[in-house]
């Protein structure tokens, strides 16, 4: 008797774990006072970041994953596709909020993906209330807008700015490409 149709069903049911692991790590906003209070109760540290990641390069991973470093449990807050169009022109981005939170969601660093609407991660910062905000090197704490460190702030969070992977950049990456 053959075993591929076992190994066939063994396969398929694995396929269906995995894609549900992913989608269970995108958070709608509406869902993450209840995730941040589930960390709170767990004693888990939470880190937090955000940004557009439209397309996921070694600098990213890198990043993340030392933002990773800083807590427990990494949630990363996405911008969505109107906000990216705000922050980064016409013509982005490349990929849509879906695809770039099912990539994030399958970074072994990242524990969740939110998507916010805003053009500033104000309101996504009051719902996730991190412990740690982490951004990367491309600010100091001091060019970060004053109500996003409020926000931090107000519920004893700290802010800690990573340093940039040298030649790692999106845009330099688009500019690249359409030079092909």
């Amino acid at each position: 008797m053959s075993e591929i149709p076992r190994i066939r069903r063994l396969l398929c049911s694995y396929i269906s774990t995995q894609t549900q692991e992913l989608e269970e790590k995108i958070i709608p906003m509406e869902a993450l006072p209840a995730w941040r209070e589930a960390l709170r109760l767990a004693n888990k540290q939470l880190v937090v970041t955000n940004g557009c990641f439209d397309i996921l390069h070694a600098g990213h991973v890198t990043y993340l994953s030392a933002a990773r470093a800083q807590g427990d449990t990494l949630l990363v807050g996405l911008n969505s596709d109107t906000s990216v169009r705000k922050l980064k022109g016409e013509g982005r981005p490349i990929q849509t909020e879906a695809d770039r939170a099912t990539v994030l969601a399958a970074l072994a660093a990242v524990d969740g993906v939110c998507i916010f609407s805003g053009k500033r991660a104000t309101r996504f910062l009051e719902l996730a209330q991190p412990n740690v905000y982490v951004k990367g090197g491309d600010y100091t704490v001091t060019e970060l807008p004053a109500k996003e460190r409020a926000e931090v702030q107000r519920h004893g969070g700290r802010i800690v700015v990573l340093d940039l992977v040298p030649g790692q950049s999106s845009s330099r990456l688009v500019e690249l490409i359409a030079e092909l």
